[in-house]
């Protein structure tokens, strides 16, 4: 082991590929997928210490980060960032002080917003060939009445 990594302590490339995939709420099957790899290969890797370049490179690129951010992940680091940085502490001198984002995801509002733009397409469309519909028949009233003549 180098002595960098023995300055910062072990790591392990495999788990830190897989806590930065459930951190960011990918499934294992998912991430191997879009790798181009089985899940079996995929939990072999999240299972490895030492991830050689190139797989650890196509990974990093689909979780977008860099290689050496997974190399050098750290979630107790991570965990004491945030604490020190009081984002979810109450007792926080003043909160207005700090300006932190809030960030909603609901997939289930997007998928209901979808569906009525679905809905909405259908019905303009309905009404588009009940007016088609509609102009053909006058039409063929108005060859029956010229051919009557």
């Amino acid at each position: 082991m180098s002595e960098a990594k023995k300055d910062r302590g072990f790591v392990h490339h495999g788990r830190n590929v897989k806590r930065l995939r459930e951190i960011m709420g990918i499934k294992q099957y998912a991430l191997a997928e879009d790798c181009g790899w089985s899940q079996q290969q995929m939990s072999k890797l999240e299972n490895s210490e030492i991830i050689e370049e190139e797989p650890l490179g196509i990974i990093a690129k689909k979780l977008g980060v860099t290689p050496e951010f997974i190399e050098n992940f750290n979630p107790d680091s991570a965990i004491y960032n945030i604490q020190s940085n009081n984002i979810f502490n109450d007792h926080a001198v003043n909160s207005s002080q700090h300006s932190y984002p809030h960030i909603e995801y609901h997939p289930v509002d997007q998928i209901v917003q979808l569906l009525e733009k679905y809905l909405q397409d259908d019905q303009r469309k309905s009404a588009q060939i009940e007016s088609l519909t509609k102009t053909v028949m006058d039409l063929a009233e108005e060859v029956k009445r010229i051919k009557g003549k």
